[in-house]
Parts: structure tokens; C-alpha cells; sequence
């Protein structure tokens, strides 16, 4: 399986890493469970090799450190038992709409997304070969993943669960990555719009009376833009339907503030049926500067209204190896209204050292 850090690198990213109006109504009101407590967070690819007493010494540094969950990519019940004995929860990281399981694009090709051009997902992914989006509206979609869901919360050493990927495509990629591709997204191109399948302009019209690949600017129909950003919101309503079954917290990895995520991705998070989340405030990835990070904590904590706790996602390689910038991203952070902070990169002494004085 290709690793997040892995996914995101390949993406260019300097060594890195949405149904009708009623149904925001439905999710909003399923209550989450009592919020995790107020620590930080760290975002981990679990490797293998490594050996129960290595686990036992890194994650009682991660402990020590102020770390209260950790979200693990793959399942890993070494990984997992080690943290928890280390007195952390263990949350499986889960890869939620992009799928690119090969078994998966073999057997039901017609469960992925297609864009404004009737380009599918699974033969033409966007941007790169791993972009293989599932579409959220179709129910054999939405039974598949409970039961992925299903399966990774009746693990009695895994404590919750993180979506990731639980949106659309990028509809507009960050600035910073338009040169790679040599693309200018300063509008939204038919290309990377998604989706627009016969099952999701069917629904659409069964509501509003219209096609959505009959309008003139379909990009621009505020109605459209709903119903996808519900598609994904009935989603995250299913996963936390299962996750409130098993008695364990659902969070999700988010884009950074609520205006970008909706535009750019089509996620509604603010809505969401969730025990945290963790936007990721990658200042980099949109040329900004630290300062930046308080801004985003600030908005995402005020569109929340104290639905959830908020934990600022904070990309490490965007510091550059100034603990001095971290510290200030991490003040900013908490300043601004978040319950922590939750990392993605390499934890290095350092870095641990950062958290152990900011805790």
C-alpha cells in the first residue's frame, strides 16, 4: 500500500504528504461522543520491522511528550497494543473515498467518480495515477465502506477511527503546486470537476428539476455545489453511524479552514458528525507564513460553534528544521482556540522536545 507520505510526496509537495439539503440536518444531529482529551496528536505510517522494545521507547517519549492519540495508516496490532500500553489511544488512519486498491478498480470500475468531461476516475485519474476516487453516491459505495468500517472498529486494539480522503477530487489544487503541473486552476477546469456520473445527475435532478451537464456554467450553480457537499457529509454520517455502534470516536482529517474546503474539495466539515478534527494547516502548501495558522484555528473554531474539539494539523517538513517556528505555529495554534495540535512527519527528538515545553 502507498503511505500518505509516500502519496503526498509524489504529489510534488517538497518531501510531503459532499443528496438533498435535509441530509446536513441529519448528520448535524448525531450527536458525537464526549470529545478525547485536550492533546496532541501525530500521524504515523507504523513500519513493520520494527521490534516491541523500539516501540515501547518511542512511544513512551511520544507519551511524555504531551502525545495523547496516535493515527496509524495501516494495521499494524504491534503498533497499536504498544501505544495504547504506553497510554495513548490507537486510531486507524483510513483512506476513505480514494481507493486505490487494484482488486477493487478491477472488479467495480463503475463505483468511481467521474468528471465534468465523463472521464472516470478509475481509467483517467487526475493529477496522478493514485487519485482513484470512489463516488459517494452510489449505495454499493456507501455499503462497501461501512463494512470497511465495520472491520477496522471491531478490532478490540483499535480504539477509533480517522477518515482521510473523504471528499472529491481537487477541483483547484493549492497555488503551490500549479507550476508542476503546469496548470493555471485560477477557475474551476471540467477536467478535475467531479462528479458528475449518471447516478449523481440523476439524484440531483430527481430534486432539482435540472442536468447538471445541461447548465451553461454548471461551476457556478450553488445548488450543485450543495448537493456535493452533502454527498460527502451523508458519507461521514454513515462511518459515524458505525463508529457510535462500536462505542469509539470518529475524527477526520480535513482541509484547512472551512471556505477552502468547501471550495476546493467539497467538504462541509463544519457539519460533520465528529468527535474532533484535525484540519490540515499546511502554511506552505498555500504560500503563507506561520502567522497563517492562527488564522485558520481561529476560523474553523469559530465556524464550529464548540461542536468539536479543533486540532490544528501542522506539517512538519514546512518549518525546515526551525524548532523556533514550530513553537510559534504550535502558540498560535492554541492561542487561536485549538485543543492541540496533531503532526505529520518525521518526530524527531527535537520535535518532541518542542511539544514536551509547549505542553
Amino acid at each position: 500500500m502507498m503511505n500518505k507520505r509516500h502519496f503526498i510526496k509524489s504529489l510534488g509537495l517538497g518531501g510531503l504528504a459532499m443528496m438533498g439539503p435535509s441530509l446536513v440536518t441529519k448528520a448535524a444531529a448525531l450527536k458525537p461522543a464526549a470529545p478525547a482529551a485536550r492533546q496532541h496528536r501525530v500521524w504515523v505510517t507504523p513500519h513493520h520491522e520494527d521490534t516491541a522494545s523500539e516501540l515501547q521507547q518511542r512511544y513512551a517519549a511520544f507519551r511524555e511528550a504531551g502525545i495523547g492519540v496516535v493515527y496509524f495508516e495501516e494495521d499494524s496490532e504491534l503498533h497499536f497494543r504498544a501505544a495504547k500500553d504506553a497510554g495513548m489511544e490507537a486510531h486507524r488512519w483510513f483512506w476513505t473515498m480514494n481507493k486505490v486498491d487494484g482488486e477493487l478498480l478491477a472488479q467495480h470500475p463503475e463505483w468511481y467518480s467521474e468528471n465534468r468531461n465523463g472521464q472516470s476516475c478509475a481509467t483517467h485519474p487526475p493529477y496522478v495515477d493514485h487519485y482513484r476516487f470512489l463516488c459517494p453516491n452510489k449505495t454499493e459505495v456507501a455499503a462497501y465502506l461501512r463494512q470497511q468500517a465495520e472491520q477496522v472498529l471491531s478490532k478490540d486494539y483499535v480504539d477509533g477511527i480517522q477518515l482521510d480522503f473523504i471528499r472529491f477530487v481537487d477541483v483547484i489544487l493549492p497555488v503551490n503546486l500549479w507550476p508542476k503541473y503546469n496548470i493555471d486552476q485560477s477557475r474551476e477546469l471540467p477536467e478535475y470537476d467531479f462528479c458528475y456520473c449518471g447516478h449523481c445527475r440523476e439524484k440531483y435532478k430527481a430534486v432539482y428539476g435540472a442536468d447538471p451537464l445541461e447548465m451553461p456554467h454548471p461551476d457556478q450553480s450553488p445548488s450543485w455545489r450543495t448537493f456535493r457537499y452533502n454527498s460527502i457529509t451523508n458519507m461521514v454520517r454513515i462511518m459515524a453511524e458505525v463508529a457510535r455502534q462500536h462505542n469509539k470516536p470518529i475524527t477526520a482529517a480535513v482541509f484547512p479552514t472551512p471556505e477552502i474546503a468547501k471550495r476546493i474539495v467539497r467538504q462541509d466539515w463544519v457539519n460533520w458528525p465528529l468527535d474532533a478534527v484535525c484540519p490540515m494547516i499546511y502554511h506552505s502548501f498555500y504560500k503563507e507564513s506561520v502567522t497563517w495558522i492562527g488564522d485558520a484555528v481561529a476560523e474553523g473554531v469559530k465556524a464550529l460553534h464548540g461542536s468539536c474539539p479543533l486540532y490544528a494539523g501542522l506539517f512538519l517538513p514546512a518549518f525546515k528544521g526551525d524548532m523556533g517556528q514550530l513553537k510559534e505555529g504550535i502558540r498560535l495554534a492554541v492561542e487561536n482556540g485549538a485543543a492541540g495540535v496533531s503532526i505529520f512527519g518525521k518526530v524527531t527528538p527535537e520535535v518532541l522536545a518542542v511539544l514536551r515545553e509547549m505542553a
